[in-house]
């Protein structure tokens, strides 16, 4: 295989990949424009949820990470049976997880609201809409389910267009049913529950009806005990998951200490990192599918190759976003805020966004051919180490007075600890394509 072959699967990867991440996002963003209308006390019980729904949900994103690898592993092998099995095993997991995090969500609903500080007039929009969304859980570990399916099948087109679906569903219902029925914030509530059970059914539309063919025979449900390895991942990507979530809110926590422009111009900062983030995840994307692909067929040789070509793809794209960020900097920080005292905190804290980007690129690259070797236990180590080097670094900020730019960087700790320790395993005897490391 040259170097323009894997050019090409890459890109046919990584492109349809690129649209659904940022598809992805497009309905919070929808329900906020139209939501935003009806003024302040429904907005910010929008936000409330919409933090609180990212929250609960992102400790489930095992069901597309680790099904990804599984699957494309077995393909790799030829054993559709086996691919098979794992697709009815995400499948059957995230119903089970979803109907048990939807009644904790009702149950706990109240409690909930109110640990986010949604109380006085604020509490009854907010438990309304958590009550109403919480409806669509199983929904949406299916979707997260079906893209890891269909990703390990090398098919990221399929899940573009479901999400892309999905969103046109919401964008036509908000108006109807915020407006047009009177609904208001639970309008837009029910519209996101309809449009994730459109996505939801689509993907299991598709598996059990034209791509039947991926169930490859298997028809029987999984045993408890075939659930396993799942929750196992689950397990090891919850710790990887929590330890980033933890060290990044540090970083906000000691920001919002440091001062009100400071802590909003940090917050633009992070959407415009997050933002440039969407680009290269898509390479990691195609990097969980060709490893796990490649491993499977027992290339070793020729998966050492692949990686290596993942990592130039990322990198170029890294300083690709370097030279464009450099010419619009002067414009994307207005896209969030025209104050011009949390201008100025970008100004100062926007080059740590900007030449990160080589680094952030490789780092989230080495993310995805490590999960594509399904090595999950050392990227839960490896993010527990570079958490505990930030939060050192967070913790003297202000004791030392390094305002704002101290905060940024302990994030640049985080993504620098993360690099050398992704780095090490990489070159290491244990880093996938090595003979005496890969488990295959």
């Amino acid at each position: 295989m040259g170097s323009r072959s894997l050019d090409r699967e890459i890109v046919a990867l990584a492109l349809p990949a690129l649209g659904a991440l940022a598809a992805d996002p497009l309905v919070t963003l929808v329900d906020t424009a139209y939501v935003g209308r009806l003024g302040t006390v429904p907005l910010a019980a929008l936000g409330v949820n919409a933090a609180l729904f990212s929250l609960a949900f992102v400790v489930f994103n095992f069901l597309a990470y680790g099904t990804t690898p599984r699957v494309a592993r077995a393909v790799g092998r030829g054993d559709r049976t086996e691919a098979g099995r794992v697709v009815l095993q995400a499948l059957t997991l995230a119903v089970v997880t979803g109907v048990a995090a939807t009644t904790i969500l009702l149950m706990g609903g109240d409690l909930l609201v109110r640990l986010m500080g949604a109380t006085g007039e604020l509490r009854g929009p907010a438990l309304d809409y958590l009550r109403i969304r919480a409806l669509a859980g199983p929904a949406v570990l299916l979707i997260m389910a079906g893209h890891g399916i269909f990703r390990g099948f090398q098919d990221t087109r399929t899940p573009f267009r479901v999400t892309l679906g999905l969103n046109v569903v919401n964008l036509v219902l908000d108006p109807i049913l915020i407006f047009g029925l009177g609904w208001g914030l639970t309008g837009a509530a029910w519209a996101t529950v309809v449009a994730q059970w459109v996505g939801a059914v689509g993907f299991l539309w598709l598996i059990l009806g034209p791509r039947r063919d991926l169930l490859g025979g298997v028809s029987r449900l999984p045993r408890p005990a075939e659930l396993l390895p799942f929750l196992r991942v689950g397990g090891e990507l919850l710790i990887r998951t929590l330890a980033l979530i933890g060290t990044l809110t540090l970083a906000a926590a000691v920001a919002t200490r440091v001062g009100t422009a400071e802590v909003a111009g940090h917050q633009v900062a992070v959407q415009l990192w997050i933002l440039l983030a969407l680009v290269v995840d898509a390479v990691a994307v195609a990097a969980q599918a060709l490893v796990g692909r490649f491993r499977g067929e027992g290339r070793v040789h020729l998966l050492r190759r692949v990686t290596d070509r993942l990592l130039l793809w990322g990198l170029a794209m890294g300083l690709v976003l370097t030279l464009l960020f450099l010419l619009l900097a002067p414009l994307l920080p207005r896209l969030f805020t025209d104050d011009g005292a949390t201008l100025r905190e970008v100004a100062r804290i926007l080059p740590f966004v900007i030449w990160m980007q080589p680094l952030n690129a490789l780092v989230f690259v080495w993310d995805g051919i490590f999960m594509g070797a399904e090595d999950f236990r050392f990227l839960a180590g490896q993010m527990l180490l570079s958490g505990a080097a930030a939060a050192m670094v967070l913790l003297l900020v202000l004791p030392m007075g390094w305002g704002l730019q101290g905060v940024w960087w302990g994030i640049v700790t985080l993504m620098g600890v993360r690099l050398l320790t992704l780095s090490i395993r990489y070159w290491g005897r244990h880093g996938p394509g090595r003979t005496t490391g890969e488990r295959g």
